[in-house]
């Protein structure tokens, strides 16, 4: 059994003290250095969260009388992961909550949820879901579909890709979503052709219509979640995260602070930036553990829900090209000039080559506005990209934070959305790795 050594990632490489001993040692393992044609070694010695020395048999140099020797009998040992791209705790939830990621017929969707409810009490809110319509044909749920199963329960579960949302018809008489209801900016609610009535679907800005009608989570939960997502990252060896997540997040890992068993970079969303701004003022950016000097945005939508914003219409829906999601631009340009000011690190979300264009072009006034400096902007997804657009990655030393599972996904289908041609420029990891543009991956677990 291979054996992942959590705190290898985590720690630290030090010089060896001669009087310092060790607090651990790891012994009789496989250990893989990341030496370029090294031999693996068989002993990592760990001082407080530290490596002190890494090697071959002889460990008694920094064996101390207090000093423990764990064996590894011959067990694999290799850093742990770092994943560029979470939304940690909405994935502590969602192991909570009903799962829908595998369901592949309309059948097996509505019996899983009658399944689920059946476990509930009375008014307790269904979310979690994680469907993808792709895997039965293409077909988008609607609220009739669960309805008569879930009367007594709101329901609102979320697409895979967290751009589309459904819920029943109690949600949305508890969110006040009629057919009178306007769509919001960036965001729309799916209607029937012929009744103008809400199907349930909603769309991008139109998700927090429910999302802020649902009753907040106690802190009882929220620790609960943490802790649920923090196992199962253990499980998969991951000890470090950059999570896109809410100040409600933030919050719960500040409360959790000490209790944390992987590191944490959080990137609060941006309608925070003031209250992130003052933080950084008050307390700094945070520590090892927890860091916060990051500020999440999103630009669009995704290609899944129809939502990426492209330049040309969708091949399968003549009718849109997409969603600009960030309603007021102008708005958001002085909220990243204010933020860049104080250091915080932008990280925006782009998926169609319209959205990866017009970030990329941002990204050039505010240097020209607040001056050069290593602020490592990120765009996160850069999914569907022009052949200049590409390039300019390197030019404006941007970082590209993509997500291969994305790419496996998506290609069951992507050519019915954009076509071959437009394919040429999508998920081009290769043509970053060759211009030497800094590539970084994630999973966008949620």
């Amino acid at each position: 059994m291979v054996r992942i050594l959590i705190t290898a990632c985590i720690l630290i490489v030090t010089g060896c003290d001669p009087v310092k001993k060790a607090d651990k040692i790891f012994i009789n393992g496989n250990i893989w250095t990341g030496v370029k044609n090294g031999s693996r070694a068989d002993f990592i010695a760990i001082s407080g969260e530290s490596i002190m020395d890494v090697g071959h048999a002889d460990y008694k140099h920094v064996q101390g009388p207090d000093t423990e020797l764990i064996d590894l009998q011959g067990d694999f040992v290799v850093p742990g992961f770092m994943d560029n791209h979470t939304h940690f705790m909405s994935g502590g939830f969602q192991i909570l909550s009903i799962d829908l990621r595998d369901a592949n017929s309309k059948t097996e969707f509505i019996q899983r949820i009658e399944d689920y409810v059946s476990k509930l009490d009375e008014d307790e809110w269904i979310t979690g879901g994680d469907w993808d319509h792709e895997l039965w044909g293409g077909e988008l749920p609607e609220r009739e579909w669960i309805d008569t199963i879930t009367e007594n329960n709101p329901l609102f579960i979320g697409r895979v890709d967290g751009h589309m949302a459904l819920a029943n018809s109690l949600a949305l008489e508890i969110a006040g979503i009629t057919a009178q209801t306007q769509d919001p900016p960036g965001g729309m609610i799916v209607r029937d052709k012929m009744t103008g009535q809400p199907t349930g679907v909603l769309k991008d800005e139109a998700i927090g219509l429910v999302n802020r009608a649902m009753p907040e989570k106690t802190n009882e939960e929220l620790d609960n979640a943490l802790n649920k997502a923090m196992e199962y990252a253990a499980s998969l060896g991951v000890t470090q995260v950059h999570d896109m997540c809410s100040w409600e997040d933030l919050q719960t890992f500040q409360r959790n602070r000490s209790k944390l068993t992987l590191r944490i970079y959080a990137l609060p969303w941006y309608t925070n930036w003031r209250r992130l701004i003052d933080l950084n003022k008050e307390k700094g950016p945070g520590d090892e553990w927890l860091r916060w000097n990051g500020m999440k945005a999103m630009m669009d939508g995704s290609l899944g829900s129809r939502t990426a914003w492209m330049h040309d219409p969708y091949l399968d829906d003549p009718s849109t090209s997409g969603l600009l999601v960030m309603a007021d631009t102008m708005e958001f340009r002085k909220i990243m000039r204010d933020v860049d000011l104080a250091g915080i690190q932008l990280a925006v979300h782009a998926i169609g080559t319209m959205a990866n264009e017009w970030i990329l072009d941002a990204f050039v006034d505010l240097k020209r506005e607040n001056g050069d400096r290593d602020r490592r902007s990120r765009i996160e997804h850069a999914q569907h990209l022009t052949p200049n657009s590409i390039d300019r990655f390197k030019e404006q030393k941007v970082i590209p934070s993509m997500q291969p599972y994305h790419c496996i996904d998506d290609t069951r289908w992507m050519h019915k959305r954009i076509g071959p041609k437009m394919m040429e420029g999508t998920y081009v990891f290769r043509s970053f790795i060759d211009k030497n543009v800094n590539l970084t991956f994630g999973s966008d677990w949620t």
